[in-house]
Parts: C-alpha cells; sequence; structure tokens
C-alpha cells in the first residue's frame, strides 16, 4: 500500500511573504521613530527577536510576532479562504 502524495498548498498571491512581513514591519517601527530596542521594550521582547522579525530569519514564534505588530498597531489578519 503506498502513501498518499502531500500536495503543495496553493499560495494566494494576495497573501504577504514572510519577507514582505519583515519589510512592513521594519518600516512602521522607523515611521514612529522607535529604536529596536525601544520597540523591544514596549513589545517585552529582545531586540535580537525584534532584529530577527525585521530580517526575516531563524525561526519566529507568532506570539512574539503579534506582540511587535501590537505595539506598532498593525494587524495580522487569517481569514478563511
Amino acid at each position: 500500500m503506498t502513501s498518499p502524495r502531500r500536495t503543495k498548498p496553493s499560495r494566494d498571491a494576495s497573501a504577504p511573504t514572510i519577507a514582505e512581513i519583515a519589510e512592513r514591519i521594519a518600516a512602521r517601527r522607523v515611521d514612529l521613530q522607535l529604536t529596536q530596542q525601544s520597540l523591544a521594550e514596549l513589545a517585552g521582547v529582545s531586540r535580537s527577536s525584534v532584529q530577527a522579525v525585521e530580517y526575516g530569519t531563524g525561526s519566529v514564534k507568532l506570539g512574539l510576532v503579534v506582540a511587535i505588530a501590537d505595539v506598532l498597531g498593525l494587524n495580522l489578519d487569517i481569514s478563511p479562504q
């Protein structure tokens, strides 16, 4: 018996990529004239975590992104397809 093949999920072209989310977070921080350190303090995370989110590197927990987005006044929207 063969196992079912996994198919690559289709990507919604309107959904932003990790790089685009990172870019928007960094731009919003700069618009608000916040340093990475001050944003980190306001969000209750480390500066290196803010840097990782802004560069889109490493594995970042969703809760961390939510905390940063909240401080920046950004919404993360998860809608049904």
